[in-house]
């Protein structure tokens, strides 16, 4: 929590200033009740109205004091709450981008997305809570005691009882909902994560008829999260009558007691008013710390689990600048794996096993196999999206360890399976690849891509509007959108990992020939399950159950390698012309 702490450290003024302003306004309200007593005791007994209308105006001045007061404490709170929540916001999404996919997978989308959104803005509910009525409420309920003593000691004495049995209550009620609140974030995760899941795969759910199955589903979360937070509000809620009912029994006993000093002339009427005045002050300021805890409670287990979001080490570590030289044997090398293996986190069987291969500079490598294979995880650890739990992965010449973040990436560029694009236009999207590109290099980018075509089609060209997600556009156009952005950044080695999927067989070969004329030693890694995408590839890596069972050209495979003579078989009837 200390490190929580630390993000408010540029609002420390404002901090200190609300809390101070709160107990300023909580000083004058003190002074009512003595006013009202003397309105009773002096001006009402003695029949001056004069004296009445100064204290009444005495009343005003203080009621306009303590507004003043109430509204700058509650500007430095809500500019202090906001502050420290933007910056917490700014720093935990900065660490989660930090994270590799390990950690990612590890967390959950969904629970990354709560404790961003809902988490944070509880904290900040909380801290603006905090700074207003910590100091202000304890400072009533004692101030009260004290003024009280100041009018009448012998009913002073209840109010030394009352507000130790009020204060059992109020954090007993605390201490017992504090651990429940966690229990309700962590069911909202199940809840949004099922939300998330559903959305995302809406179209498989209804291909397959699964409606009612995922309803049901999402119900049952749903009524788990539901039961919770009745549980915990129904024991939050017994703060208010149980603080009332002991506040009314005080209450009561204020008056007995003060009827008997009335009696016998020790203290006068007014007294008394000032006395219930003061207990209802207390009152009102136990019913706000109760809400103030109930609030408190939900910030501190939602800061909780921020934290321990930001206390999650990334599993990589990137050097400052490029580490080692690379050896003359290795200068014409792309990339290259040594008996690498890789288990997932969590994972009980490796997903790759002892893979070994050199893609040479200008070669294109086919990665192919059956669903499973390891396609995606081979290709993933070129990027360093994860390291190799066995073995080394090296990049031009060196171990893909030994590069910065940002020079590895900028070597390396990866197309993923599903084409993802950001709202904005065509020209923002693919300017991801290089900031500084010109109209020229993303037409060229595009060409090479076989989108411009299209591109060129649009009112807008570059400008042309694109929606989140790429919603305005089908699924091939995404396609070769991504791979231009990928182009644009110029890299030494492209991967595209499916990402042709929805290309026609004519797109297809184009956007291979395109890349092949290419200038430079541009290295393509294209992974597919077309064999006749791959079969002119200089090199076929072939997986089967995370191993590579073959490696070399179509031909070859096709004599020593069953698993790619069966794919190749299941795709083309026997003795077909090569396409």
């Amino acid at each position: 929590m200390n490190k929580m702490l630390g993000y408010l450290n540029g609002y420390r003024r404002e901090s200190v200033l609300a809390p101070l302003f709160k107990m300023l306004e909580a000083t004058f309200d003190l002074f009512v009740p003595l006013v009202m007593a003397d309105i009773v005791n002096v001006g009402i007994a003695a029949r001056d109205f004069h004296y009445i209308l100064v204290r009444c105006g005495l009343l005003l001045l203080l009621a306009a004091i303590g507004l003043a007061c109430s509204l700058t404490a509650q500007y430095f709170s809500a500019k202090a709450a906001v502050g420290y929540s933007t910056a917490l916001r700014h720093a935990l999404f900065a660490h989660i981008q930090s994270l590799s996919f390990s950690e990612m997978d590890t967390l959950g989308t969904s629970t990354l997305i709560t404790r961003m959104t809902s988490d944070v803005n509880q904290v900040q509910s909380g801290l603006n809570l905090f700074l207003r009525l910590f100091l202000r409420s304890p400072f009533v309920v004692i101030g009260a005691m004290v003024m009280a003593f100041t009018v009448n000691v012998k009913a002073a004495l209840i109010f030394v009882v009352t507000i130790p049995l009020l204060s059992v209550v109020v954090f007993g009620i605390m201490a017992a909902t504090r651990p429940m609140y966690k229990t309700v974030q962590n069911r909202l995760d199940r809840v949004l994560g099922l939300t998330r899941e559903n959305l995302t795969g809406v179209r498989v759910v209804r291909a397959f008829d699964k409606e009612k199955d995922e309803v049901s589903r999402f119900e049952n979360a749903n009524a788990l999260l539901t039961d919770m937070q009745l549980h915990v509000g129904h024991i939050s809620a017994l703060m208010n009558p149980v603080t009332y009912v002991l506040i009314n029994i005080a209450i009561v006993a204020l008056l007995y007691v003060g009827s008997i000093q009335i009696n016998v002339g020790g203290m006068a009427s007014g007294d008394v008013i000032a006395l219930v005045n003061y207990m209802n002050q207390i009152l009102v300021e136990l019913v706000k710390l109760a809400n103030l805890i109930v609030q408190v409670s939900k910030g501190i287990a939602c800061a909780g689990r921020v934290q321990a979001v930001l206390d999650t080490k990334p599993g990589m570590a990137f050097p400052a600048k490029v580490l080692g030289e690379v050896a003359a044997d290795k200068a014409a090398d792309a990339v290259r794996f040594d008996h690498v293996s890789l288990t997932y986190a969590g994972a009980g069987a490796p997903s790759l096993s002892d893979i070994s291969f050199t893609a040479k500079r200008g070669q294109t490598i086919g990665v192919i196999g059956g669903t499973g294979s390891g396609k995606s995880s081979l290709v993933n650890l070129i990027p360093r999206f994860y390291d190799a739990t066995e073995g080394t992965v090296e990049i031009m010449g060196r171990d893909a360890r030994s590069y910065p973040r940002e020079a590895l990436r900028g070597k390396v560029a990866m197309v993923m399976q599903k084409a993802q694009l950001f709202g904005g236009t065509i020209r923002s999207n693919l300017l991801w690849g290089n900031k500084n590109a010109s109209d020229a290099e993303l037409w060229a980018a595009l060409e090479t891509a076989q989108a411009a075509e299209f591109v060129k089609a649009k009112p807008l060209g570059l400008d042309e509007p694109v929606e989140q997600g790429g919603r305005n556009l089908s699924g091939g156009q995404k396609q070769r959108l991504t791979i231009a952005r990928a182009l644009v950044g110029k890299p030494d080695i492209l991967i595209l990992d499916d990402s042709a999927s929805a290309l026609d067989y004519a797109t297809d070969a184009a956007l291979r020939k395109a890349l092949a004329a290419l200038p430079g030693d541009l290295t393509v890694f294209i992974v597919s399950q077309r064999a006749a995408s791959l079969q002119h590839a200089d090199q076929i890596i072939v997986l089967d159950d995370g191993r590579l069972v073959g490696l070399g050209r179509h031909d070859a495979l096709r004599q020593n390698c069953p698993v790619y003579e069966e794919i190749y078989e299941s795709q083309f009837k026997k003795g077909d012309a090569q396409k």
